[in-house]
């Protein structure tokens, strides 16, 4: 008997040596989803559990080629991007994402590294707002960077209203902007497209390590996508999934540990059992 036949997703970011975030967290979540990874990098980075220590960018070009090469070849089912670096990558990515009219782009907007190294320059900044968002299926920011992209910061709940209003009149389809950053005992994301607002809370887990938190969680929402959830569900069931990837999170190496996403899928295709 043939198996069925798995969605391919292409995760276009950083790698990280430690294997916690960027490109090795991504393949990791699009497997244990059961999806096909598939990746184009952006740029090497030094880094292991206590942080970054320095990252060399891809050439721009070298980045087009990856994404272009594999589109002339395979179907793609959805997309997701991290750690851009600069200026020149995200217009290339953007452009190249436009003209291999690839699908369910989930763009997760990788400002800095859990210990403060900058991600993304300034002017790439203004570019992905300009040329990115408005491929985007739906953009993950979490609370710092969706400040940093609204100009205000995020205090209330009446600020995070506003802030989905202003990022979603940046032209993505969607805007889940991620609670992970808050003091709140729950940890509550909304997700706004345009005319609704959806709230996902999870009890807080107390535990420092949660690298590529990010990561997983936008990889975990492409993935759901390409499997073809609708956008609501997909976010509950990412969210679902980074909460017991956290849950069950990796006190390796001498700094902050990665997050879990093989311990994710292990609870939750149980929670599927016990349903049935």
């Amino acid at each position: 008997m043939a198996l069925p036949a798995l969605p391919c997703i292409l995760t276009i970011a950083g790698s990280d040596p430690s294997g916690g975030a960027g490109i090795q967290a991504d393949l990791k979540t699009f497997t244990v989803l059961g999806a096909v990874g598939m990746s184009a990098i952006t740029a090497l980075t030094v880094q292991n559990t206590r942080g970054v220590q320095d990252l060399e960018p891809i050439d721009a070009e070298f980045v087009v080629r990856q994404i272009q090469t594999l589109a002339d070849d395979i179907s793609i089912h959805a997309v997701k991007t991290g750690m851009l670096v600069n200026k020149a990558i995200v217009e290339a990515v953007a452009v190249t994402i436009k003209t291999t009219e690839l699908q369910h782009l989930v763009v997760d907007p990788v400002l800095m590294s859990k210990n403060g190294h900058p991600l993304l320059t300034e002017d790439a900044c203004k570019a992905m707002e300009q040329q990115l968002f408005p491929l985007a299926e739906i953009i993950t920011p979490n609370l710092p960077e969706a400040a940093h992209f609204c100009g205000f910061p995020i205090k209330s709940d009446q600020d995070l209203r506003q802030a989905c209003q202003r990022l979603y009149d940046m032209g993505p389809k969607a805007v889940l902007i991620k609670g992970g950053h808050g003091e709140d005992k729950e940890a509550t994301d909304i997700l706004f497209n345009g005319n609704d607002y959806y709230s996902y809370s999870a009890a807080r887990i107390e535990t420092p390590h949660t690298h590529g938190t990010g990561c997983t969680y936008s990889a975990a929402i492409a993935t759901l996508l390409a499997k073809g959830l609708p956008l609501p569900e997909a976010v509950k069931r990412g969210k679902e999934f980074i909460t017991e990837a956290i849950r069950f999170s990796l006190p390796m190496g001498k700094g902050q540990g990665p997050t879990n996403p093989y311990a994710a899928a292990r609870e939750l295709c149980k929670k599927d059992h016990d349903h049935d």
